[in-house]
């Protein structure tokens, strides 16, 4: 039985996030129309006439081609039955494009929400709850990062999507924050498309080369 406590550290894990990050108003998006879906986290669409790619902000979803990330197939499915042929509208963040060009959004599934309903009307958010993707940060990019973290947590506690039993079986568990396969081969940063994720003993890559806990910083 779940103790007071617990139930209170559930409550401010999962839901006082959700009702601190207030959306955008529906001014400042922009509506987009999905053409093709590349992979999970990315997309191309019609966007005021014009065809760009579009990269989701704040995650990270499982490559479709790489062998150390399971759940790629999945992902990009799920990606493609949920954005395929439809409308969605873009909030930028801070940083409007990264350095490919590329547009980077949070994608919304509905130009109408309130601040509870993006678990279930931002695909970012739809994504990480789901388990299709992890949490990538990177600044100044961040306005969704305590919410997108707590349902990350929801989703590992869950065993949702990449998290579940299948999908972690070969990952190694010196890196708990991403899917890395033990080895052999003797893998290096460049071989992986994570960066500053969390390393714990042994660190059998030895991606953590300063001590830090800190794997492939740069």
């Amino acid at each position: 039985m779940r103790t007071a406590s617990t139930m209170r550290g559930l409550f401010l894990t999962l839901i006082v996030p959700l009702l601190l990050a207030a959306p955008a108003s529906s001014a400042q998006l922009q509506a987009a129309a999905v053409l093709r879906v590349i992979d999970g986290d990315t997309f191309t669409a019609l966007i005021a006439g014009r065809q760009e790619t579009v990269r989701l902000i704040g995650v990270d979803a499982p490559e479709v081609t790489r062998r150390v990330d399971p759940y790629g197939r999945e992902a990009a499915a799920f990606a493609r039955r949920s954005l395929l042929g439809r409308t969605v509208w873009l909030e930028h963040d801070v940083q409007p494009r990264d350095r490919y060009g590329r547009r980077l959004a949070y994608v919304w599934l509905s130009p109408s929400r309130t601040p509870t309903e993006i678990r279930q009307k931002m695909f970012n958010a739809i994504l990480l709850a789901q388990g299709y993707a992890r949490l990538m940060t990177v600044p100044p990019n961040v306005r969704y990062v305590d919410v997108f973290r707590a349902l990350q947590e929801e989703a590992r506690r869950a065993g949702r999507g990449l998290w579940g039993a299948a999908a972690r079986r070969e990952c190694n568990p010196s890196y708990p924050d991403v899917c890395i396969p033990p080895p052999p081969p003797d893998l290096d940063c460049r071989d992986i498309p994570y960066r500053r994720f969390r390393v714990l003993p042994p660190d059998p890559h030895r991606f953590d080369g300063d001590g830090d806990g800190i794997g492939c910083e740069r």
